[in-house]
């Protein structure tokens, strides 16, 4: 059994509307950095406030943080919460070859999507007071790709891939033990070491991708991720740098 991290609070639930919103409500409350699990999620969401769909036997859960640093520091934990989560999956899989990272917060098995990770601040003014990690990964059920929008990765869980069975409270024992690792190197090194570890798995590095932000739609080679955690393409006009899109191979 992996030993849970010391000074980590660990909450599990039976139910609740959604792990992120049970965590801003617990916050204020809670003193130590804190795991908060739901074995079931009955209005789970993802990003820009899409639903996301959480049936029993899948994993949801949100870690509950009290950062320091700029917001823009503060918002590059997706990428230690990405590394966590490849690292928790091969523990459980045996399979660290089959797994893949996506930008800016997908992690890949067999080339589909297993995981997903969603941050929220709380704060005032340019300060970060709490921040919220909202991870799902389907354990055991991907959701149908008639709901993705199209040209997306499609779904994949864990036991359609591998056959395996793993229970949401056995995966965050790893996933809480993982996650303490990467933020030790994240809070005693700083980004270098997340950024290169991250790009020395993330898929598609090299290849032609496009990015879809709320305005613009951009192909290009992706060549690298920089320092303020900004997908960067290679276009016809150039380098671009980009801080907030949808991925699409």
């Amino acid at each position: 059994m992996t030993d849970w991290p010391a000074g980590v609070g660990r909450v599990v639930l039976p139910t609740t509307d959604s792990t992120m919103a049970e965590a801003a409500r617990s916050a204020a409350a809670l003193a130590a950095p804190t795991w908060i699990c739901a074995l079931e999620q009955t209005a789970a969401r993802g990003r820009r406030g899409r639903p996301w769909r959480s049936p029993p036997g899948n994993f949801a859960a949100s870690l509950v943080l009290r950062p320091e640093g700029s917001p823009g520091k503060v918002a590059l934990r997706s990428f230690v919460a990405a590394l966590a989560l490849r690292d928790a999956l091969a523990a459980v899989t045996g399979r660290p070859e089959a797994l893949g990272l996506k930008w800016p917060n997908d992690v890949l098995l067999n080339g589909g999507k297993i995981a997903g990770i969603l941050l929220e601040s709380i704060g005032q003014g340019p300060r970060v007071d709490t921040l919220v990690i909202g991870i799902g990964v389907n354990l055991a059920a991907a959701p149908p790709v008639s709901e993705l929008e199209p040209g997306a990765v499609p779904p994949v869980s864990l036991a359609g891939e591998t056959g395996l069975t793993v229970g949401p409270e056995e995966f965050l024992d790893q996933l809480a033990a993982a996650y303490d690792r990467w933020e030790t190197q994240f809070t005693t090194y700083g980004f270098a070491p997340i950024r290169t570890a991250w790009l020395q798995g993330a898929t598609r590095l090299g290849q032609t991708i496009t990015a879809r932000t709320t305005r613009d739609e951009i192909t290009g080679t992706f060549t690298d991720v920089d320092m303020d955690g900004h997908l960067v393409l290679q276009t016809a006009k150039g380098p671009q740098r980009i801080a907030a899109a949808d991925i699409f191979f």
